[in-house]
């Protein structure tokens, strides 16, 4: 059952609303239901976060918005939303209109979503002109730009996937999710792997564009303690239900639900561990 706070459980201007959303999967023993009637929406130029454990249902949540799902999974029930249109009733090619030009992805692995084959230069090309009509020149200034938000110099633009870092193949992902101006932004896990020095640069540079551009954005993550720095409001999932919704403070200093508690007693306490007798901080500063 959704613990929700009335007053943030819901976005004064909602760009994103989705309303009741099952998704199953078909298996030989009946259908497994992965989304149990999900409800939530995202603000204009905010920052949403769905957190929860590894197999919650979070990354299915966004495959559906953007209708990637193939056999044997399918949407059962519920709405989805985009400024006021079900996405879940338009046709394919009223659906591939808005992929990329107004609701961009940027999924978990940085180096699987990037063509190993091409470099950067056709992989920015490639989305710019499937949705604008724009010749060689214009794409490749239009993809110079891009890398100028993203800290990476220019004359990489020639250069394959395998030549960077995981952290600035992570920040090329968000580029070319940048690059149609796009009104939703959804970021599926997009600091995995990566380092938490660099993890602190993406976010600081997600809530920087943010900022600039005035984008709202759908943050999964199963790291609570990093959603709850970027994050305006955060709904937490288990076994494919949203049990919380709050603020990030509310969230982080006056959780209601039990799970949401447990969730964050299982981080570690570092003032605890700094304080602990030199026997305990061996062993327990490890973690650190």
């Amino acid at each position: 059952m959704t613990t929700n706070r009335i007053t943030n459980g819901t976005h004064s201007d909602p760009l994103l609303q989705i309303k009741g959303l099952c998704v199953d999967y078909i298996t030989d023993n009946g259908d497994f239901h992965a989304v149990k009637s999900v409800s939530f929406d995202v603000g204009k130029g905010e920052i949403f976060g769905l957190a929860g454990e590894s197999g919650c249902g979070k990354s299915t949540i966004a495959f559906a918005i953007n209708r990637l799902h193939k056999p044997p999974a399918f949407i059962s029930s519920g709405s989805i939303l985009f400024q006021n249109k079900d996405l879940l009733r338009l046709s394919d090619g009223q659906l591939n209109a808005i992929r990329w030009s107004e609701i961009a992805m940027v999924f978990q692995s940085a180096m699987n979503s990037l063509n190993p084959v091409l470099p950067i230069q056709e992989q920015f090309a490639d989305v710019l002109r499937h949705h604008k009509a724009m010749n060689n020149d214009q794409a490749k200034d239009r993809a110079e730009k891009l890398l100028d938000l993203v800290n990476i110099p220019r004359e990489r633009l020639s250069e394959y996937p395998h030549q960077f870092s995981g952290g600035m193949r992570q920040r090329l992902v968000i580029a070319i999710a940048l690059s149609l101006s796009p009104k939703l932004i959804i970021m599926d896990e997009p600091t995995t792997a990566l380092d938490v020095v660099v993890q602190r640069e993406i976010l600081q540079q997600i809530f920087q564009l943010k900022e600039e551009f005035g984008f709202s954005v759908l943050f999964i993550t199963h790291d609570l303690a990093l959603m709850s720095q970027l994050c305006d409001r955060i709904a937490i999932m288990r076994y494919g239900e949203i049990v919380e919704v709050g603020t990030s403070q509310e969230i982080r200093k006056n959780p209601q639900h039990p799970y949401t508690k447990k969730l964050w007693a299982s981080f570690p306490n570092i003032h605890e561990v700094h304080n602990a007798p030199v026997s305990q901080q061996s062993t327990e500063g490890a973690i650190l």
